[in-house]
């Protein structure tokens, strides 16, 4: 069964976009007051970019790259140039995936890993929590 968005429902590549702007703006241990001081908005307004309700047009987004010391392509990783935009915000791990990056820990998790420099190290950290994942669904079952 496909969810039916409304007309006014947000654009999941919005959603994407604003939730990568959240994701840096906490590992900076930035406010969302003192982000929109510096790109000249409400912090109200970057609670809707960072939801997806408002979209960032093409300058505020250069703008917010520039504050959080990004390239613009950071707010497009994770969006493969093969998907179907349409259904992007229907994948059932999705939601799961956003609420943890919005989480405390998801961020502190998000900015230790980052900051490991060695792919080897950060991929043998992705099959350890996958192999955890695995050990707590057999201790469900």
């Amino acid at each position: 069964m496909t969810a039916v968005k409304g007309p006014r429902s947000p654009n999941p590549v919005d959603i994407h976009v604003g939730t990568r702007v959240r994701l840096r703006r906490q590992v900076m241990k930035m406010s969302q007051e003192k982000l929109g001081d510096q790109l000249g908005v409400t912090f109200q307004q970057v609670q809707k970019y960072e939801r997806g309700s408002n979209r960032i047009g093409a300058s505020r987004l250069w703008k917010i790259s520039d504050v959080l010391n990004v390239p613009i392509g950071f707010f497009f990783d994770g969006l493969s140039d093969g998907i179907d935009h349409a259904e992007f915000g229907e994948d059932d791990q999705m939601p799961i995936v956003y609420d943890f990056i919005n989480s405390s820990d998801g961020v502190a998790l998000a900015k230790a890993v980052s900051q490991i420099k060695n792919k080897a190290v950060r991929r043998q950290i992705l099959e350890l929590a996958r192999s955890l994942a695995k050990d707590a669904e057999k201790d469900d079952s």
